[in-house]
This record gives C-alpha cells, structure tokens and sequence, in this order.
C-alpha cells in the first residue's frame, strides 16, 4: 500500500464543491507539485490552505487544501482533500492532474480497505461506514454509527475475551496436572460457562435477527383478488394516488411499488395484479409475478372484500401464504360483514375501510405489533447488521452447542476445547481478526469509490 490513491469523493455533477481526496505515503508531496499557495509539506497538520491548483502554465482552480498527516487520518497515512468548485470540468481536471503526476485512481472501498488493514478500524466498524451511507432512516443511521463507534467489536471481543480465559485454563490443567496450585476447571464449572455463553450469543443472534428490519426495511406486498380494495390501501400508506383504483376487474396488471418512513422503518410496499383465473395474456403474466413474490416479502398483507363470502380465488390465495404468518385484511367494514374471522385460522386478522381517511390505522397498528417496532426505539443499537455476521455468529452458536454436547456426552476436556477455539475464531472473523483476500475484495466492491 506504498502507491498514492486518488478519487472524486463527492457526487460529480454541477454543485457548490467538489472533494477530492488523495491518501498514502506521497499524497502531500503530489498535490503540492499543483499547488500554488503556501508549501503543503511544511503546513501544520489538520489545517486548511487558500490557493490555487496550477498545472504549469496556469490557474485551473481557486481551491482550499485540508492537510491531514498520518497517523491521525482515517487511513493512516497522509490524506490530502481539495476542495474545488463543483463543476464538472474543473473537478475532472483536477483528478486527471493528479493522476499525470502520480496517483493512482482508487479501486471501489479503498480508503475503507486501507483504514482497516492499516488497524484503524475493524471489519465490523469497515461495513457500518458503508452502512451510514445508505441508511434512509433514523433508526437505520443509528444501527450503523453504533457499529461505527466500535458498539459491536467491544461486545464481539468481550465474549472472546471470556473464552479465551476459558481456554487458557483447560490448556494449563491438561499442560501441567503436576501443580497443585493450579485451579481445576470442573466440567460442572465448564458446563455453567458454556451454558451462559450459549445464552448470551443466543440473545445476540436472536435480536440481530428481528432488527434486519431497521437496514433493510419491511418489504411488503399486498395480494388478493380483484376489487378487494388493495390498491386503495396503498394509496392510504403513500398518501397520493399512486395505484389505478376502478371498478373493473384486472385494473392492476402489474405491481406497483412504493416507500415510506413508518414508525422509523423503510417500509417498501408492492401493490401485486388482482389473483383470479383469467384468460387475458396480459393479466395471467401480473397474476404469476404477484405469486412469485410470496417467498421474497417480509410481510404479505392478504386483502379481503368483508361484504362477500370467501371465494375461490380467496381460499387459493389464503391457502398460497398460509405458512407465510401473513396479515389478513378483512375490508370493507362499512358493509354488512360476511366472512366470520373466527373461521380464518389466522393470527393477524384486522379490518379496515380504505373508503375513509383513517380506515387503514388498524393495519397499521397491527404492523408496529407484529414487528415489535416500538421496542426498537427503547433498545440498544448493538446488533449484528448484515448476512455476514449473523452467520458467522450462527455458526459460532452451532460450535458452542457442539462443545456442550461433548460436555454432557462425557469426552475429554482437549475436545471440548477444540469446539471453544474454534467460537473464539469465527467470531474473530466477524471483526476480522482473520480474514481472505477474497472477502475484502467482495466486501469493499459494493462501497462507492470515493469511500
């Protein structure tokens, strides 16, 4: 990592500013080769320099450089940021300069990379950076910086810190059984550790399970045979007419998708083609996309028109979620009711009347019950935050639950050893105390490049 890097770290495009960011061992050096102002190798560190970027022969900028020196830098090593007008020409410019005289263009994540492999940040606190970013809520924004400010690699090497006491005790009572003042690890004691562990990564898990919800959101779709009043639900949640609502039958042919902020949750919605038998080419394609989406929903809000009996389309579709723990929406409560929710064998079964402004608050709350939304607020924010770490924290779990059954099984001490070495390994994975070259290389492609 002795080569300079370079890029755009602001959106390119017509703006007040434009960031451009230089960092390794020759970034000062390079950028005070364009400077025309004070000598940037000789300014303090973490100041900012009024002057101009020249190229030789004239002025291409009138700019501020922050000079930031390592190791108090994100990276580790000297960071130069230009601050330049935000036009598309001067930044461009300016970035292609550098790289004449020197730099290399950054790859996707590579202040990121260099932040972690330079020990400035684990793996952890490396996603949740990318994380922050992308958060489109406040729930979402605060996950991310309590990962960012180290809330899950304290927590992480807590719990590694208790086995490896664990361990080094087991290693000491089989290396050396002559010392008597040496204290025994029973396996009653060993079982008691290990069963308090297993409890606390169980919890862990279990949390970081239920508040996925908070990064990726609640992607819902609402299903149901025509006219039963799901695009009008829709509408209700946006709050504009973004569904075609009419008494024809086979309105909606295709989904319709939309986005809100509810109750500090990106809840995505997807108004599905009305489900019947239908001869029409067009229809029967929306109908098949609708059920293909039943296995990617976190939430399916099955919509039911009050007024008639169960039809056959209604009964194909319940039967189609029945093992999906779905939201039965019995609409149309305004009219005389016809279908006895008591018959549904559902769990979550409301009403509602799309016809009236506040008709659909019974959904609503019911939504906020089933994924436990208001406890999120009163909670911490120490959880798990992507796919990688819950299942390197399940399999640390399955390891545990390994080295008890050994335990309860009898076997020798050295055994149960090894399934402990191995949880303190793979959760050392989740801070990236050990990593691959290819999981950095996947991990830090999906980061913007100025990142």
């Amino acid at each position: 990592m002795s080569d300079t890097i370079v890029a755009i770290s602001t959106k390119l495009g017509v703006g007040a500013i434009s960031i451009i960011r230089v960092s390794g061992d020759d970034a000062i050096f390079l950028v005070n080769k364009l400077f025309r102002g004070k000598n940037l190798t000789k300014v303090e560190s973490h100041t900012i320099n009024y002057g101009f970027i020249n190229n030789g022969k004239e002025d291409i900028d009138e700019v501020l450089v922050t000079v930031m020196r390592s190791p108090k830098t994100f990276t580790r090593e000297d960071i130069v940021e230009i601050n330049c007008h935000g036009g598309i020409a001067t930044t461009l410019k300016i970035f292609d300069l550098l790289i004449e005289n020197g730099a290399r263009r950054a790859e996707a994540g590579e202040f990121t990379k260099r932040a972690f492999l330079n020990g400035r940040i684990d793996l952890t606190e490396a996603e949740a950076v990318m994380d922050l970013i992308d958060s489109k809520t406040e729930n979402s924004r605060k996950l991310a910086l309590s990962s960012l400010e180290g809330s899950l690699k304290k927590y992480i090497n807590i719990f590694r810190d208790k086995l490896k006491n664990v361990i080094a005790n087991i290693e000491v009572n089989i290396d050396y059984p002559e010392y008597y003042d040496i204290e025994e690890v029973t396996k009653k004691e060993l079982k008691e550790i290990i069963t308090d562990l297993e409890k606390d990564l169980k919890k862990l898990v279990r949390k970081s399970e239920e508040r996925q919800i908070i990064k990726n959101g609640i992607k819902t779709i609402i299903i149901g045979r025509p006219n039963v009043g799901k695009s009008s639900i829709l509408n209700r949640f946006l709050k504009e007419e973004k569904a075609i609502v009419t008494d024809i039958e086979g309105t909606t042919r295709d989904i319709v998708e939309g986005s809100i902020i509810f109750d500090g949750i990106e809840l995505s919605l997807i108004d599905t083609a009305g489900i019947r038998d239908t001869d029409n080419l067009a229809e029967k394609i929306g109908v098949e996309k609708s059920l293909s989406l039943i296995d990617k929903a976190n939430l399916i809000i099955v919509v039911l028109n009050s007024s008639e009996e169960l039809t056959e389309n209604d009964k194909f579709i319940l039967d189609k979620v029945k093992d999906k723990n779905p939201i039965i929406v019995l609409n149309k409560n305004d009219l005389i009711k016809k279908i006895d929710k008591d018959k549904l064998n559902f769990k979550h079964i409301v009403s509602t009347n799309t016809n009236t402004l506040d008709g659909i608050e019974p959904l609503k709350e019911e939504i906020k019950s089933m994924f436990k939304l208001s406890e999120i607020k009163e909670d911490d924010y120490t959880y798990l935050a992507n796919e990688r770490q819950l299942s390197l924290a399940k399999k640390a779990l399955k390891s545990l639950e390994d080295a008890k059954v050994s335990l309860e099984s009898d076997e020798p001490v050295d055994i149960i050893e090894i399934d402990l070495k191995e949880v303190f390994d793979i959760l050392g994975s989740i801070t990236g105390e050990s990593y691959s070259d290819e999981l950095l290389d996947e991990l830090f492609a999906n980061f913007c490049v100025g990142k």
